[in-house]
């Protein structure tokens, strides 16, 4: 059985270093405050709330994976899944100064690659486009 998986370097680092950023400046700030300073319940689940919601944004940056394997592709992007079988692709691209690359189907519908970022250097975005395109047709 032949797997490959690429995941975004950068883009991870960031975003999980910045929830961890996030999350103890939110505790500093918060016994930081003098005594005087208080939020009342809405204002402190609307603080929640946002925390939240950027902590599972930064996830979804973070959990993105492409994994090649012998049946097909499978494209995480976010929180959405794209499962494509290797004879559903009509190939790949990626222009210069593409941010990623793109996966297009023959039916014409094209899948953003965010696992595999230009900015994790060229050579890499290359070296793993390069083997998607060998596994096709």
């Amino acid at each position: 059985m032949d797997l490959r998986t690429f995941r975004p370097a950068g883009a991870r680092i960031v975003a999980y270093a910045v929830a961890v950023i996030m999350l103890v400046l939110t505790g500093v700030i918060a016994f930081a405050l003098p005594d005087e300073i208080y939020f009342t319940t809405a204002e402190t689940i609307t603080l929640w709330i946002i925390i939240v919601a950027v902590l599972a944004l930064l996830h979804g940056i973070g959990r993105s994976v492409v994994r090649a394997g012998d049946e097909g592709i499978e494209v995480v992007n976010g929180y959405r899944r794209h499962d494509v079988s290797w004879h559903e692709i009509e190939g790949f691209g990626m222009s210069n100064g593409a941010p990623w690359p793109t996966l297009v189907t023959k039916d014409d519908e094209r899948i953003m690659l965010f696992a595999i970022q230009g900015s994790d250097g060229g050579a890499y975005a290359r070296e793993a486009l390069a083997y998607l395109r060998g596994r096709v047709g």
